[in-house]
């Protein structure tokens, strides 16, 4: 299941594919219209440094010994993780290490490792005990007869533990029960009030509801944020970097309505595009309807496993 989730939402391909669309309409546009076209290319291709930076991003934290609690505790077995990306040109060691030693540098999230990230803030938001976990009106509402039928629970399978096949039974061993990372009451207000307001294209509920994977990602990466001192401003500028890298298509198009309406990206609210008039299914759905000529390929929209 998570292989096909990492494939579905694999970033370099869906910007490939845009850059592939872009590319042929140039070659096969009009003669009196080349000019126009290679400007357009060129306004595009700047949109997309501006987006998704070639260079990548760097993200306020470090990660620290928390791949390797998180293997301790078994919540991410490395075996596992090594046979997803088998078929993949392997594991990277600079990943591996990840997973053992203590990761001092901080992160940068790029085209090329952000599904990789996806899943270690997958497994941290998983297995980290907090009361958003908790809510009985949104993950643990009775109506739903547990957390355990999510996309975010039954698709994490790279965890030890008693498997019904599913992976439910495994993920839930681990869901909400160690105590990987403490925020004080304060943190704890904040990464609370920031979750309410960042929502994902992929569905309509927020990162407090974080009930597919990059919803539980986001937590794991807002706790670790609120937990080493990161403040409110920065914490959305960065989840609004991560998310465009995880729904690249998305955030091209927003960034194209945003510059038809005169705003540069490096000039918008990221609290505000992050909210549901914007990163929400319904919101984006409604923004997209709006611009002209929007990006081509894959949205990663999708939160099924």
């Amino acid at each position: 299941m998570v292989e096909d989730i990492v494939q579905k939402y694999a970033t370099p391909l869906s910007i490939i594919a845009a850059g592939a669309f872009i590319a042929l309409a140039v070659q096969y546009g009009s003669p009196d219209r080349s000019a126009g076209a290679a400007a357009q290319v060129d306004t595009q291709a700047q949109l997309q440094e501006s987006v998704l930076p070639s260079s990548g991003v760097e993200l306020p934290i470090t990660w620290g010994d928390l791949g390797a609690k998180l293997v301790e505790v078994g919540a991410i077995d490395p075996a596992k993780m090594a046979a997803l990306y088998k078929d993949r040109g392997g594991f990277p060691p600079e990943y591996q290490k990840m997973l053992e030693k203590n990761a001092d540098r901080k992160i940068v999230i790029t085209n090329w490792n952000a599904g990789y990230l996806l899943n270690l803030f997958w497994a941290l938001g998983l297995a980290n005990s907090n009361p958003i976990l908790e809510d009985e009106n949104e993950m643990m509402n009775p109506a739903y007869k547990g957390a355990g039928n999510f996309a975010s629970t039954g698709g994490w399978t790279l965890a030890k533990g008693p498997s019904t096949g599913s992976g439910q039974a495994t993920a839930m061993s681990h869901y909400n029960m160690h105590q990987l990372i403490t925020l004080t009451s304060g943190q704890q207000a904040l990464v609370d009030r920031i979750s309410r307001n960042i929502y994902r294209p992929c569905c309509g509920n927020s990162t407090h509801f974080p009930d597919c994977n990059h919803g539980m990602a986001m937590l794991g990466l807002l706790e670790l944020m609120a937990a080493q001192g990161a403040g409110e401003h920065d914490m959305y500028r960065t989840a609004l970097a991560v998310n465009s890298y995880w729904f690249p298509e998305t955030y091209l198009t927003i960034a194209t309505y945003m510059r038809q309406k005169g705003i540069a990206w490096e000039n918008v609210s990221p609290k505000e595009v992050l909210g549901r008039e914007y990163s929400s299914a319904s919101g984006y759905t409604r923004v997209s309807s709006k611009v002209v000529q929007p990006p081509q390929g894959g949205n990663g929209g999708g939160c099924s496993a």
